[in-house]
């Protein structure tokens, strides 16, 4: 298998995602992750954010972040590649997605989708909730990337995190 891309919205990116395009990168000689704009979600951060934040984010050398308007089956069509990549955190997720992968095949019936399940350390991590407890002073510090971190710390305007006591 010669080229995968990975789609999602990615705001932000979390350690889950990046665990999922890492093990990615090693199944496949490339991978893209393709940063699409969720019509039924407002994004915290811009596309080009997104995009910087995911290349500043992943070390695997064989990864393209590209920006991917449209439909996810027409950009994996544009690329060349012949499949989707998927992660699944738990049985929800695989009832979505599987209905995604389905609809997908009717739109291009060559094109495969590839699930790979979260790894247990990072099956919990959700943009959405990252999001939630960043607006309300959180720390977020083990959800996310290092940069991710900062800038969602500078976006929202939020003091350093405060911490659980124990």
């Amino acid at each position: 298998m010669k080229t995968a891309v990975y789609p999602g919205s990615f705001d932000p990116i979390t350690n889950g995602h990046v665990n999922i395009i890492e093990r990615a990168a090693r199944l496949f000689e490339r991978l893209i992750v393709a940063v699409a704009d969720n019509t039924t979600k407002s994004s915290l951060f811009t596309a080009e954010e997104r995009i910087d934040l995911i290349r500043r984010s992943v070390r695997a050398r064989n990864v393209a972040v590209e920006r991917a308007p449209g439909l996810t089956v027409d950009f994996v069509r544009r690329s060349g590649a012949r499949v989707i990549v998927r992660g699944i955190r738990s049985g929800q997720d695989f009832e979505l997605e599987l209905a995604v992968a389905w609809n997908n095949r009717r739109l291009a019936p060559t094109i495969e989708t590839l699930f790979l399940l979260a790894d247990d350390s990072v099956a919990h991590i959700k943009s959405s909730i990252v999001k939630e407890i960043a607006r309300n002073g959180g720390d977020v510090s083990s959800l996310v990337p290092p940069v991710v971190n900062a800038r969602l710390r500078e976006r929202l305007k939020s003091p350093a995190p405060r911490r659980r006591r124990r």
